[in-house]
C-alpha cells in the first residue's frame, strides 16, 4: 500500500506513472535516448527503443526488461527495431510499420537521434556535412513524425510527439563552427510549431525540448576538462548546473509531455538549460 507521501507525490506530479504508455525513441542507443527509456520503463511505458547500433539496443532491452515488470505476463516492456535515421523514406516507414506492430499501437514518439557534426565554419564547411547534419536532425525527425503521425490520426486516439532539439537552435545564441547544427535545430523549432498546428485536429500535441549539455555518456568526456566548470560557473546564473543530469532534469519534462495533464500544451519551446543562454553570448566554440 502507498505511504502518504507517495499519494501526495502522485496528486502533485500525475505523470510518475504512466503506465500502458506506448512509447517510440529514436537514438535511444546512447545518451538522452538511453537515460529517458530507462526512466519511461520505471515509469511503466512500454518502449520501442531505435537506433543503428543494435547490439547497444539489445543490451539496453535486457537492462529494462530485466529489471521492470511489465503489465502483461510474459511479455517484454521494451523491444528494439534497427533505425538508420539517415536512410530514404521507405526504409524508415517499414521500421515505424515495425514499431507501431511490436504493441499494436504507439502513443508517444520522441525524435531524439541527433547530430552534431564539425566545428567548420561557414566557409569550411563542406556540402556532404551540411547535408548529413540536417538529414539526421531534420529530415528524420520530420519522417518519423509523418509516418508515425499518419498512423496516430488513423488509430484516432491521439499522442504527443517530442522533439528534442538544443539551444544552439534558439535565437539568442550563435557560436562559431555550429551552422549546421544551429540552422538543423533552429529549422526542428519550426517543424515543431507547424506541426502542432496541423496536428492538433488530430489531438497529436507536438512539443520541443531545447537542453544545454547535460552529464551523459556522450558527454564524460567533455565534463572532465578543466576549464568547464569555470565557464558554467561564469556564464550559468544556477549554481548547481554543472552537476546537471539527465534525470531528472530532462525525464520529469518528457514524463510531463506524455501525461494527460499536458493535454493543452502544444506547439512550445522548453528550454532547459539552467539559464545559460540568458545572456545572449556565444558560450562554447569548438565542442
Amino acid at each position: 500500500m502507498a505511504n502518504k507521501s507517495d499519494k501526495v507525490s502522485q496528486l502533485l506530479e500525475p505523470w510518475s506513472d504512466l503506465k500502458g504508455k506506448v512509447v517510440f525513441i529514436t537514438g535511444a542507443s546512447s545518451g538522452f535516448g538511453w537515460d529517458f527509456s530507462i526512466n519511461l520503463a520505471r515509469a511503466g511505458c512500454k518502449l520501442i527503443v531505435a537506433a543503428r547500433r543494435v547490439d547497444r539496443l539489445d543490451a539496453l532491452c535486457h537492462l529494462i526488461n530485466n529489471n521492470f515488470e511489465s503489465t502483461t505476463s510474459n511479455a517484454p516492456l521494451a523491444v528494439p527495431v534497427e533505425l538508420d535515421i539517415t536512410s530514404d523514406p521507405p526504409v524508415i516507414e517499414a521500421a515505424v510499420q515495425n514499431a507501431w506492430t511490436a504493441f499494436g499501437n504507439i502513443d508517444v514518439l520522441i525524435n531524439n537521434a541527433g547530430v552534431r557534426g564539425g566545428t567548420k565554419t561557414t566557409l569550411d564547411l563542406s556540402n556532404d556535412e551540411w547535408n548529413r547534419v540536417f538529414k539526421i536532425n531534420t529530415n528524420g525527425a520530420w519522417l518519423c513524425s509523418k509516418y508515425i503521425g499518419s498512423r496516430m490520426r488513423d488509430a484516432g486516439k491521439g499522442g504527443s510527439i517530442i522533439n528534442i532539439s538544443s539551444i544552439d537552435g534558439l535565437n539568442r545564441i550563435k557560436g562559431t563552427g555550429r551552422l549546421a547544427y544551429g540552422t538543423s535545430k533552429a529549422a526542428l523549432h519550426a517543424m515543431t510549431t507547424q506541426m502542432a498546428q496541423e496536428l492538433g485536429t488530430h489531438n497529436i500535441r507536438v512539443n520541443a525540448i531545447a537542453p544545454s549539455i547535460f552529464r551523459s555518456e556522450i558527454t564524460k568526456g567533455l565534463y572532465e576538462k578543466k576549464w568547464l566548470k569555470n565557464v558554467f560557473d561564469a556564464q550559468v546564473p544556477l549554481p548547481f548546473y554543472f552537476d546537471a543530469q539527465v534525470d531528472p532534469s530532462l525525464t520529469e519534462l518528457v514524463r510531463y509531455l506524455i501525461h494527460p495533464a499536458s493535454k493543452y500544451v502544444t506547439g512550445n519551446i522548453f528550454i532547459v538549460d539552467g539559464g545559460n543562454t540568458l545572456a545572449g553570448v556565444p558560450i562554447w566554440s569548438s565542442l
